[in-house]
């Protein structure tokens, strides 16, 4: 739901035609059962969207444009199947922040685990609005205030994510000069936390400078994951990697994110290639040795 139209229904107007309460039909918006639209101070859903929730009932998908047809086919019940990410992203680009945490402690309470929001809910349907900008569906103030959003989903989040004990060592991970997309680097430094790691997460746009004078003042560190999404900031990648084999030539250098397409990209880059948090985890077990991943 993009636009108000001429038939487009209040909540109360909309719970009489469910034969429901109006909390209940509030509910469904919150937690991404009914997409919504929020005008004026409340919340405008489309008649076609309410003839589906009543003819499907609670389990009936949200419609979002460009999903994947048998992600959104997927009946509600069960954490592997509920289309969590296609509600996520349809409260993100509504702004609504509080139904978009609604939409998580849902997934959770269904049994999905911390990593796996991040891995199979936030991630996905970010690469959605991401994708749905760049196709011009959507201005890129929805995807910037989707992207707040989701920082302060991953502030409550994060905690649950810190492991207890003596860390396994100390990775940096940041976005090179010019690159302004750090949401990434932030989930892949919180995901390291939850294996052991101890992280510090350095940001975006970091000039060469100060990325590696900041790795270099930092005691114990064995790897520094770089993270770009627009190739045009591909040259910072390079120039970075190469300060850093100078600076630091035993420490692990990782680039990974939307603009790196493969391993031999990243090596032309001067770093190895992670194109998933797993995979950086394994390229940290085999440089740091197996004694710094043992449990």
């Amino acid at each position: 739901m993009t636009a108000v139209g001429t038939d487009d229904l209040t909540l109360h107007k909309a719970a009489e035609l469910l034969g429901v309460h109006y909390m209940t039909v509030y509910r469904y918006v919150r937690l991404g059962v009914l997409p919504a639209l929020k005008v004026g101070g409340s919340w405008r859903v489309t008649a076609a969207d309410v003839a589906r929730v009543n003819e499907h009932g609670a389990s009936a998908y949200p419609v979002v444009a460009g999903a994947d047809v048998a992600e959104a086919a997927a009946p509600v019940a069960g954490r592997r199947r509920a289309p969590w990410s296609l509600r996520l992203e349809a409260r993100l680009v509504a702004g609504d922040a509080a139904g978009a945490w609604s939409v998580v402690e849902a997934a959770l309470a269904a049994g999905s685990s911390v990593d796996e929001i991040y891995l199979d809910v936030v991630s996905p349907a970010m690469r959605r609005i991401g994708q749905r900008w760049a196709d011009g569906e959507l201005d890129i103030a929805v995807e910037h205030r989707a992207t707040g959003i989701v920082f302060r989903l991953l502030g409550r989040l994060g905690p649950r994510l810190v492991r207890r004990g003596r860390p396994r060592g100390t990775v940096v991970v940041g976005a090179p000069e010019g690159e302004r997309h750090s949401l990434a680097a932030t989930m892949v430094a919180d995901l390291l936390r939850a294996d052991g790691w101890e992280v510090f997460d350095l940001g975006a746009d970091l000039p060469t400078e100060s990325f590696v004078h900041s790795v270099k003042s930092t005691p114990g560190v064995v790897a520094v994951g770089v993270s770009v999404t627009l190739a045009e900031h591909l040259p910072k990648v390079t120039e970075l990697s190469a300060a850093l084999r100078v600076a630091l030539p035993e420490v692990l250098v990782v680039a990974g994110g939307e603009a790196v397409s493969g391993a031999e990209q990243a090596r032309s880059l001067g770093a190895e290639w992670a194109d998933s948090p797993a995979t950086f985890l394994a390229l940290l077990a085999v440089h740091a040795g197996n004694d710094a991943v043992a449990e």
